[in-house]
């Protein structure tokens, strides 16, 4: 599938800002929130615009981005149509843990059932987002058991360095090293466990299930169907060299898993300017490596129309 930049900004901004509202939401609920209003505005403001800068970004994509509101009314068949009214619906208790936060100076009673609410919020709206691709049985790679999990902790794992890294700036005790580090360790696990998954698994299409002409043997393209690249195939039949896969996972795992524990790891054991610096660099390490991971969770991927052009498995 065709990389696209703005669906690959919208999943990773939106992951990290759902992920840090998600944290800050459960440390209310439990009363492990410092109540400086210069973090509260920090750490809000930076989750609020990933979110918003994301949901934007993610109607570019569109060919009549205007309409993208019609989206809305699919709910009963469409995962995208229940993660935009998440989305909407989330700014809700979110939007009241905010307010209490930064002008009350409050983040107990029911402003921390507000951001407990909202936690839960952001944890089903990232949710839906993966199912728009997890629910996709034309797309091998994309219909796999890990593709939830893998959504979900990155973004457990790049709103907590996100946190971290805003507590070092802010110099407020959060308690979020720890979070990234679990959240690191269980994003390698995850990701190491799709990988394999899709490296496993043969498709299950093929020209001869397509046709129904297996019975007789092999089947082979005897012409192209086009004699020029169309629509279909620069949006679902881009690849990717195996060999350039490879690299770029590994890639991903070092910057986007690795080297953030080893940074964060340095952050909790340092103080100061040097702890400030490792939790940033592990920021902004993390952010590369999960832009890597990304575009390879598309340009992996192959979908069952391929085999129309010629592919010889989907």
């Amino acid at each position: 599938m065709h990389p696209a930049y703005s669906v690959i900004f919208f999943t990773t901004a939106t992951g990290a800002g759902y992920g840090l509202l998600a944290l800050l939401g459960v440390m209310a609920a439990f009363g492990g929130l410092p109540l400086e209003r210069s973090f509260a505005l920090g750490s809000l403001g930076v989750a609020f615009v990933l979110i918003i800068g994301g949901l934007l970004s993610s109607t570019f994509h569109l060919g009549h981005p205007e309409r993208a509101w019609r989206a809305l009314t699919q709910w009963r068949s469409s995962w995208l149509s229940r993660e935009g009214i998440l989305a909407i619906v989330t700014f809700g208790p979110t939007g009241l843990f905010a307010l209490g936060w930064i002008f009350f100076g409050d983040t107990g009673g029911i402003f921390a059932v507000a951001g407990l609410l909202g936690a839960i919020a952001c944890g089903l709206t990232v949710y839906t987002t993966s199912m728009i691709y997890a629910s996709l049985r034309t797309v091998r790679a994309w219909c796999d058991r890990w593709v939830t999990p893998g959504y979900l902790v990155l973004s457990l794992a790049t709103g907590a360095l996100l946190g971290s890294a805003l507590s070092h700036v802010f110099d407020v005790t959060l308690h979020l090293d720890l979070v990234a580090l679990i959240g690191l360790t269980m994003a390698l696990v995850v990701k190491a466990g799709y990988w394999r998954s899709i490296d496993g698994s043969s498709g299950e299409s093929t020209p001869e299930t397509a046709t129904g002409l297996g019975h007789l043997g092999k089947v082979r393209l005897l012409d192209p169907p086009h004699t020029g690249t169309n629509y279909l195939m620069s949006e679902m039949g881009f690849q990717v060299a195996r060999k350039h896969a490879v690299k770029l996972r590994r890639v991903a795992a070092v910057l986007g898993i690795l080297l953030p524990f080893a940074l964060t790891v340095l952050a909790v054991f340092t103080t100061g300017i040097l702890a400030t610096i490792a939790a940033a660099l592990a920021l902004l390490s993390g952010a590369v490596g999960v832009l890597v991971e990304r575009w390879l969770f598309f340009a992996e991927a192959k979908h069952v129309v391929t085999l129309y052009y010629g592919a010889t498995e989907a």
